[in-house]
């Protein structure tokens, strides 16, 4: 299959043709797909990469406007065409490109329009670096576990607690965070409640809020644990009413989930042209590895994981854009893509032998990137938990 082939299914119409040739016209002029990304070089070359993206008005598609009624215009189809060609071509564009989303979007869902246009149009010109704050400690699958206090003093708010695991921690200029506003409740078996949970916009230079710690993982990416102590931000960056955050923060991972099936999906894209090229030019045994009929099953194997997965990301996609209710399509389209892709550049490094391994190869370099995919926004696990209770639902009388 060639680059966009897939467009031409019936789940797409013109413009999303048209945002794929924008998207491929800008990794042709900006990305280096040789690029090594050096710890010492990632803020900068994130933040490199927010100015480009906001420059070639990609990211107007994950930090739309607001209008001034209705939601704001998410097409949960450009999103994913757009993440899966840059995470193609550089896992880092694609992260640049989503958390400029992830981070804003609980603004732009919930937001008054005035504090929304206050940040989203810098975000969509890629002047300004959002995060999104949701994860504590001892909360991440568990979100109604938080234990970030929010308490209202006078005319502000006064946050107290952690975050952590907080993709452009660091480097973000605002962060949308999610706390508590009510005391916890708890279900007779001890589980959290998720409700009393707020959203807040917290600006960098906040009194009281600091980069505890910055968080080196396998692929280099902005990664930092945020510490609040007695952090005082004024009443009117409340997102949306009190005690809205849990669903805030659902609403904007529905919007964003099917679009982590999709990166997923360029990765493996990658490594299936990578493992391709190298096969059809490496010679073994008086032959080309690609005349091997085992080496003919796996790439056959990795061409068939890769359509299944885009079959069930676009299904979701397209869905999502008719208003339909994805929960369980995008949680299966999420667990296939990031599984299968794992499987798909594994399989590529077992192809290159000892030079998929060496560090700085493009397989090896996915095999980094890829695996984070499997447990962010949703582990595979619980992904799992989520098409199984709702099949359950569906087939009651």
């Amino acid at each position: 299959m060639q680059t966009g082939d897939h467009l031409q299914w019936p789940f797409f119409e013109g413009r999303h043709r048209e945002v794929h040739q924008q998207c491929q016209a800008f990794i042709t002029g900006e990305l280096d797909p040789a690029a090594r990304h050096e710890p010492g070089e990632i803020d900068a070359m994130c933040r490199d990469l927010v100015r480009k993206l906001g420059t070639a008005g990609l990211l107007r598609h994950c930090a739309p406007a607001v209008p001034a009624q209705g939601s704001p215009a998410y097409d949960a189809r450009s999103l994913c065409i757009i993440r899966e060609a840059l995470a193609e071509a550089d896992p880092l564009a694609d992260f640049a490109f989503a958390m400029q989303g992830l981070g804003s979007g609980a603004l732009a869902l919930g937001a008054p329009r005035d504090l929304a246009g206050r940040y989203l149009e810098r975000v969509a010109r890629g002047e300004s670096i959002a995060a999104f704050a949701l994860s504590e400690p001892d909360a991440g699958s568990d979100v109604a576990a938080m234990e970030l206090d929010a308490r209202r003093d006078g005319s502000h708010w006064l946050l107290n607690g952690e975050k952590t695991w907080i993709s452009n921690g660091g480097i973000a200029d605002f962060y949308c965070v999610f706390a508590r506003t009510a005391q916890a409740q708890t279900r007779p078996d001890g589980s959290a409640v998720a409700r009393g949970i707020s959203a807040f916009v917290i600006e960098k230079d906040d009194p009281g809020l600091e980069i505890a710690e910055r968080i080196d993982v396998i692929a280099p990416h902005p990664l930092a644990r945020l510490a609040f102590r007695d952090c005082r931000i004024p009443a009117q960056r409340l997102i949306g009413g009190e005690g809205e955050g849990f669903k805030l923060a659902m609403r904007t991972l529905d919007v964003f989930r099917t679009s982590v099936a999709a990166a997923a999906l360029g990765m493996a894209r990658r490594a299936l042209r990578e493992a391709l090229a190298f096969a059809s030019s490496r010679r073994m045994f008086g032959q080309h590895l690609a005349d091997m009929q085992l080496t003919q099953a796996a790439l056959a194997q990795m061409a068939t994981t890769i359509d299944s997965a885009a079959l069930l990301t676009y299904r979701a996609a397209w869905l999502r854009d008719r208003g339909g209710n994805v929960t369980r399509e995008a949680a299966m389209a999420k667990m296939a893509a990031t599984e299968g892709a794992q499987q798909v550049i594994d399989r590529a490094v077992q192809m290159f032998g000892g030079r998929g391994v060496v560090q700085g190869a493009a397989v090896e370099r996915l095999y980094r990137e890829i695996r984070s995919l499997r447990i962010y926004e949703g582990a595979t696990e619980v992904q799992q938990l989520i098409i199984g209770r709702d099949l359950l639902k569906s087939a009651k009388p």
